[in-house]
């Protein structure tokens, strides 16, 4: 007899609250606007980044997932900025809906699984920056407490992260294997 592991209660509770829950539109629009403020600044320290999407500005990049839809644009300076939703030059449509499996893809390192719909050239520039720009968090936190203790602190941050991984793929890979044996 299989008993159900405690991970699996949880994925199905997740599960259904991501499915009813509805956040109020003032918390999207803040959100919204606090993650381009997050990928200009990492977008700011890499200039071929800039001059990629400099390349590219006024156009319309909608980006989709469930019921959430983003907006942007590049501008003259390389950067993003929200803008009102149109007719859009790239729509990049995440294909799968649960938060869970989205989570899960993350954890194991894949990106999710994405429709692509609209201009190839730009959704070139946009495989190119999400394969190249990654986030220096050591460097940011440097200019915060110092060279030393910001690398000593990002070492044990990628330790514990490599742990957690590790023991969520390990945990998910004996559901898999529990379901295949049912």
């Amino acid at each position: 007899m299989a008993t159900q592991s405690p991970f699996s209660l949880v994925a199905e509770a997740v599960e259904k609250f991501g499915s009813r829950f509805q956040p109020p539109g003032w918390m999207v629009d803040d959100l919204q606007h606090r993650l381009v403020l997050f990928l200009n600044h990492v977008l700011m320290q890499e200039p071929e980044a800039q001059e990629r999407l400099a390349r590219q500005k006024g156009r319309l990049v909608l980006l989709q997932w469930r019921h959430f839809h983003l907006s942007l644009s590049p501008t003259p300076a390389g950067l993003l900025e929200r803008v009102p939703a149109g007719e859009p030059d790239l729509r990049l449509t995440v294909t799968d809906s649960s938060p869970l499996a989205l989570a899960q893809a993350v954890l194991r390192g894949e990106k999710p699984a994405v429709r692509i719909e609209g201009d190839v050239q730009l959704a070139a520039e946009v495989n190119w920056l999400v394969d190249h720009v990654r986030w220096d968090t050591e460097e940011d936190l440097a200019r915060l407490i110092g060279d030393a203790p910001a690398h000593t602190l990002a070492g044990v941050a990628r330790q514990a992260t490599q742990a957690l991984r590790q023991f969520v793929l390990a945990r998910l890979g004996r559901r898999d294997s529990d379901k295949a044996g049912s």
